[in-house]
C-alpha cells in the first residue's frame, strides 16, 4: 500500500527507472520506489519530468500536484480513464435521481455542521458549539434554510475572532485554503479513479467550476484542516509552514470502528458516497471520527 508524500523543492529532472521514480540533480542521483508514493507534490516548477514517467504515474493512481512559484497548488494530473468500466459508471453516475443526490448532500452537510460543532466543543466553546449543533438538528432537505452558512460564520468567529472574515488576505486563510487544495486533490483522484466526472456535482453546479463533484464531498474533511490550523498558529505561511501542512495526511482518524491514515480514510468515505448514491440509502456513508 503506498504511504509516501514526496515533495520535490529544488529544479531536477524526475524519470522513470524499473519502478523507480530517479531524481536527479547535477551529479546527485535518488530513486525512490514507486509503490511507495501515494502523492507527488512539485512545488518547483522548474522540475522537469518524462512523458514515461508521467505515464506510469497515472496507471498506478499517485496523485501529482504542481505548484506555482509561491509554492501553492495550482493543478494536478488526472487521467482520462481511470476505472475499466468508466462508461457504465458515468452512466449510473448520469443515472442518479435528484432525491437520492438531495438526501447524500444533506447528510454531508449535517456531518460537516457536526464536526464543526464538536471542534468547538473540545474548545471549550459552549456556547458556539451548542448553536451549531442545533443548526445540524434544523437542517432540512437539501439545507434550504442556507443552516450552513449559518454555521460557518458562527464557526470561524470562535475559532479565529469576530473580525476574521474567510475573504481576507492573510496567513490563516492561506493556510487553510493550501490545505483544502491537498484534500480536494485526494478527492479527485478518487472520483477519477473510480470511473466518475469530478464535473458533475451533488449540489455544487458552477460551470466553470470542474471539481464540482469534489467540492461536494470534501465538506466534512474541512474541518481536519481547520485543527491543524488553529493549533499551529500560523504567523506567516511560508515555505515551512506548507510542509508542516503536509503531515496531516499521517493523521490517524477512526473510519469503520479502525485507525486509519489520513489518506488511507479519504478513499473509503468518497466509495462509501458512491455506494449510497448507487442504492439510494445514506446509510452506507462512512464518516470518519477521532475516538473509538
Amino acid at each position: 500500500m503506498s504511504f509516501r508524500t514526496v515533495v520535490i523543492t529544488k529544479r531536477c529532472k524526475l524519470d522513470l527507472r524499473m519502478n523507480y521514480m530517479e531524481v536527479r540533480q547535477s551529479d546527485e542521483k535518488k530513486r525512490i520506489f514507486l509503490d511507495e508514493i501515494d502523492v507527488l507534490i512539485l512545488e518547483n516548477p522548474a522540475v522537469s519530468l518524462t512523458g514515461c514517467l508521467l505515464i506510469e504515474l497515472m496507471q498506478k493512481k499517485i496523485k501529482v500536484i504542481f505548484c506555482d512559484m509561491k509554492h501553492n497548488p495550482q493543478g494536478e494530473l488526472v487521467p482520462y480513464c481511470g476505472s475499466y468500466d468508466s462508461t457504465r459508471k458515468l452512466r449510473q453516475q448520469i443515472a442518479w435521481g435528484e432525491k437520492a443526490k438531495g438526501d447524500v448532500w444533506t447528510c454531508i452537510i449535517k456531518e460537516k455542521i457536526q464536526q464543526q460543532a464538536i471542534f468547538l466543543q473540545e474548545l471549550e466553546k459552549d456556547k458556539e458549539s451548542k448553536l451549531l449543533f442545533g443548526y445540524a438538528e434544523e437542517l432540512t432537505y437539501r439545507d434550504a434554510h442556507n443552516r450552513e452558512g449559518h454555521a460557518a460564520k458562527v464557526y470561524f468567529n470562535a475559532l479565529f475572532g469576530m473580525k476574521f472574515s474567510r475573504d481576507s488576505n492573510c496567513p490563516i486563510n492561506a493556510a487553510l485554503n493550501y490545505g483544502y487544495a491537498i484534500l480536494l486533490s485526494l478527492i479527485n483522484r478518487e472520483v477519477v479513479s473510480a470511473g466518475y466526472l469530478t464535473q458533475l456535482g451533488l449540489f455544487h453546479d458552477n460551470i466553470f467550476n470542474p471539481f464540482n463533484f469534489s467540492y461536494d464531498l470534501i465538506e466534512p474533511f474541512r474541518i481536519l484542516v481547520d485543527r491543524f490550523v488553529y493549533y499551529a498558529g500560523f504567523q506567516e505561511f511560508d515555505v515551512t509552514g506548507k510542509h508542516k501542512l503536509l503531515s496531516l495526511l499521517q493523521q490517524e482518524v477512526i473510519m469503520k470502528n479502525t485507525r486509519q491514515l489520513l489518506s488511507n480514510a479519504i478513499p473509503i468515505y468518497v466509495q462509501s458516497v458512491f455506494h449510497a448514491l448507487n442504492n439510494g440509502d445514506v446509510s452506507l456513508i462512512h464518516f470518519y471520527s477521532h475516538e473509538l
